[in-house]
């Protein structure tokens, strides 16, 4: 099932979903608990309810006293439903087993045990966002725990996101570093996400690994080296020769081209590694990729230009290349979005250039786009939040930034970026309690951010 946003479900449930968000700012869990719930068994793919629903339990777990035997009281509570959740899994009813695994989490929401038994159930009724958001919470709590690791790096896997899998090995090598098992499985998920990253398509014949997708053995072991950090000019200089002898005997291989002109960006040769891409794209124009990977390279080469001015103590050419790379972003923005409506991650990127060139209307419309993608939806959410305060139209950037933050349920730097601009619009509307409830909300988790703790502190002294 396909994750959907708050807008594609009935107007009941998305009352229910408002009345439980209501709930959880308020406090009254038990009630954000159970209305979230209602939303999950009503749209199980509501993944903004399930997010909510996350939120509400682990802060009443939080809030509750627990001991070293709390592990095992929450087993006992959840035997009978581990048992029923096992019999439905027989059954092949899974969305009936998400809503019983839900109760489970319920009972102790950071209970690795049962945190493993929903993301299994979600997995096989398709949810594997639900999964995936799940184990990531845990994670930041138990963040050495070996087999939440390994079945979050397959889950990565599944749902093709090869960074965040390789990630999740990288640490799991670091933590067993004489498993051969998990070395391998590394490996295994550095070369795939090369090969997403560089756009390889699997053979259509057969299921093999990735070294039978690849024509042979030297190529994977090729990808992997490019998925190691290249320290020196000379394993550069190598993978260069390698990939032009590939290319010469393949010219029609695209991939050689993308992994021509990186390795070129990584010696400075930027004229080379534009000219790469060209002929890549003459040979298979209308490749966003290539697109992309042209524009990133014509971007290094004047962050390039101006780390050597600013070295030379030439300040202000430094400022007028930086003018020139955002004349250059905004303009190649503008042609890549004509060429590719569709691209969703491409107007959110747009729309932030378009932002930096106080271009307010037009960002707006860009960022209305983008939040339909559920990877840029929070970040869109932001910028439109920033839109609208500095059109000066406080009460919609609040509910803009607010419904940001609710889809965001770890305190990381998007999260706190969000609540201290909700502050200082709350600030702006002469509303200093609010303001706050806001700062302090960052202000307990990190003092040093920007200057909340003047904020916080100044009020508390008034």
């Amino acid at each position: 099932m396909a994750e959907i946003l708050i807008q594609d479900v009935t107007q009941p449930i998305r009352d229910m979903y408002n009345r439980g968000f209501a709930a959880l700012e308020r406090g009254n869990l038990d009630y954000a608990i159970e209305l979230f719930s209602s939303c999950l068994e009503a749209a199980p793919e509501l993944l903004q309810a399930r997010k909510c629903l996350r939120a509400a339990t682990v802060k009443k777990k939080k809030a509750a006293k627990s001991g070293f035997l709390t592990p095992v009281i929450a087993g006992i509570k959840g035997f009978p439903i581990s048992l029923k959740l096992t019999l439905l899994g027989m059954a092949k009813k899974h969305e009936k087993a998400v809503i019983a695994a839900e109760k489970l989490l319920q009972i102790d929401p950071l209970h690795t045990g049962f945190v493993l038994a929903f993301a299994n159930a979600a997995e096989a009724a398709d949810l594997p966002e639900a999964a995936i958001l799940t184990m990531e919470i845990i994670r930041e709590h138990y963040p050495d725990n070996v087999k939440l690791l390994r079945h979050l790096a397959d889950t990565y896997l599944e749902a093709g996101n090869t960074e965040r899998a390789r990630d999740c090995f990288e640490k799991l090598n670091q933590l067993r570093p004489n498993d051969l098992e998990l070395v391998k499985a590394y490996k295994d998920a550095m070369a795939v996400h090369s090969m997403a990253r560089d756009g390889w398509q699997q053979s259509s014949e057969g299921d093999g690994s990735f070294r039978d997708i690849l024509q042979d053995s030297d190529e994977a072991a090729m990808l992997e080296k490019e998925g190691k950090a290249v320290k020196t000019d000379k394993d550069v200089d190598r993978l260069i020769a390698e990939t032009q002898a590939k290319l010469e005997a393949e010219p029609e291989n695209i991939n050689y081209y993308r992994s021509l002109g990186r390795f070129y960006v990584q010696k400075l040769m930027y004229g080379d590694a534009i000219d790469i891409i060209e002929q890549a794209l003459q040979r298979n124009p209308g490749d966003p990729e290539l697109d992309r990977q042209l524009s990133a390279v014509h971007v290094s080469r004047f962050d390039r230009r101006v780390a050597e001015l600013e070295d030379a103590g030439d300040e202000a050419g430094a400022e007028q290349v930086g003018v020139e790379k955002h004349a250059f972003l905004v303009g190649d923005l503008t042609q890549r979005v004509e060429r590719y409506p569709n691209d969703l991650r491409l107007r959110y990127e747009y729309g932030v250039a378009l932002y930096r060139n106080g271009d307010i209307n037009e960002a707006i419309q860009q960022f209305q786009s983008s939040q339909k993608s559920p990877k840029d939806r929070t970040n869109s959410l932001y910028h439109l939040g920033l839109c609208f305060r500095d059109k000066e139209q406080y009460d919609m950037a609040i509910q803009q930034l607010e419904l940001a933050s609710s889809e965001i349920v770890t305190m990381d730097r998007t999260k706190k970026d969000i609540l201290y601009e909700l502050g200082c619009l709350s600030e702006l509307m002469d509303n200093a309690g609010q303001a706050l409830t806001y700062f302090k909300e960052v202000y307990q988790v990190d003092i040093g951010f920007r200057d909340v703790a003047h904020k916080v502190e100044e009020q508390y002294r008034n």
